[in-house]
């Protein structure tokens, strides 16, 4: 299909960085072009094209293979960045913050190419509360370490009360909710890390 391509860059430098992701993505899984094409909706020929970098894909079928493999699209390009080290300025860390639900959320570490995690230092306000019905992906490992303030942690109906400087390890598999009991902010750091494939 026409309209799963993009034009190649000047240097082809990225389509082949990419190429090599795809490949080695689907071949950790044990796929066949085959089996990838039938769970991403992707052809077999298109397949075939990106992995051998003679073309570039659109956002669109970036997205499919991401789904396919279970990885957020963000992940599925950083990985292909050539960078091997990325300085990360603290006035260049994007920033996100939702007046409505009380939370605040600062990227700390990106996802970089060859890394599996990423780390966020977030905020909530007192009486904040976040619900996930579930995680964007699943049995993706979380690490957090709670900086300041109170946080109570609701993971698959289990409740865990954590106080400044507790720490705790978890894998998300279902519902979560993250919410501050406390008269104060509630901070943390989190990491996460993707399943290895």
């Amino acid at each position: 299909m026409r309209d799963d391509f993009s034009e190649l860059s000047e240097d082809g430098h990225f389509e082949h960085q990419l190429a090599e992701r795809l490949a080695a993505l689907r071949l950790a899984a044990g796929w066949s072009l085959d089996e990838l094409a039938t769970r991403s909706g992707v052809s077999r020929a298109t397949l075939s094209r990106l992995e051998r970098a003679e073309t570039s894909p659109t956002a669109t079928l970036l997205s499919r293979l991401a789904r396919a493999h279970g990885l957020p699209l963000s992940r599925l390009l950083a990985d292909a960045e050539a960078l091997p080290v990325r300085l990360l300025r603290a006035a260049d860390q994007p920033r996100w913050h939702d007046q409505h639900s009380g939370f605040e959320r600062l990227m700390r570490c990106p996802p970089l190419a060859g890394f599996a995690t990423e780390v966020i230092e977030a905020r909530l306000a007192p009486g904040a509360e976040l619900a996930y019905d579930e995680p964007t992906v699943a049995r993706q490992e979380h690490h957090l370490c709670l900086l300041e303030g109170l946080l109570r942690l609701t993971l698959q109906g289990q409740v865990f009360e954590l106080e400044a400087g507790d720490s705790i390890s978890f894998r998300c598999v279902g519902p979560s909710v993250f919410a501050n009991p406390g008269k104060a902010a509630a901070r943390y750091l989190l990491a996460m890390t993707v399943p290895s494939l």
